[in-house]
């Protein structure tokens, strides 16, 4: 029997922190022809959604597929994204949550031309898994909801981000620290 991959479990762990917390919960999606969303609002092969219980009807987050119906420009539409296509899942009002990989063969191109895959996908992995099992990061300032991707980390110092190159205040060598995420398009 094959291994279940652990990453709708931590995309319903995020959408439910999110809404525990009072947070709207918004998913960065990276389109293909299986997925399933309004191709009006898709830039550069990503689509931002709010998934919201306020935003959504008949939300389910199975293990292989997300699917729910929300209202864009007043009308109801039917959604439908596959798990290995989310990229991130985040809290709109702070940035947190977490990103994942995404294969290459599910991105598509400006004129929303999907690649052929060249064979099966990767397992897709967490990008921040820092010190083992942190796996919350920082997406910084997120778009409005089908308005692009997740751009860059958060301009707010990272108090565990290693010193700035030079010496230290005491004169010594920069001491290394943990790696800082960044997501770079």
């Amino acid at each position: 029997m094959a291994e279940t991959s652990t990453k709708p479990y931590l995309i319903r762990a995020i959408y439910e922190w999110c809404n525990d917390n009072g947070y709207t919960p918004y998913l960065a999606v990276a389109v293909d022809e299986r997925t399933q969303v309004p191709r009006e609002h898709v830039k550069a092969g990503e689509i931002v959604l709010n998934v919201s219980p306020m935003a959504t009807n008949r939300l389910s987050l199975g293990n292989d597929v997300i699917a729910f119906q929300a209202r864009f420009g007043g009308a109801a539409r039917e959604l439908s994204i596959p798990i290995e296509n989310v990229s991130a899942i985040y809290a709109r009002e702070n940035g947190h949550g977490m990103a994942f990989d995404v294969p290459k063969a599910m991105a598509v191109s400006e004129t929303d031309e999907a690649r052929p895959a060249p064979g099966p996908a990767p397992a897709p992995r967490p990008l921040a898994l820092a010190p083992a099992l942190a796996p919350v990061l920082d997406l910084g300032a997120p778009p409005g909801p089908a308005t692009g991707a997740v751009e860059g980390a958060s301009d707010r110092p990272d108090p565990d981000a290693p010193p700035p190159d030079g010496p230290t205040p005491d004169g010594g060598a920069p001491k290394p620290g943990r790696p800082r995420l960044t997501r770079i398009k």
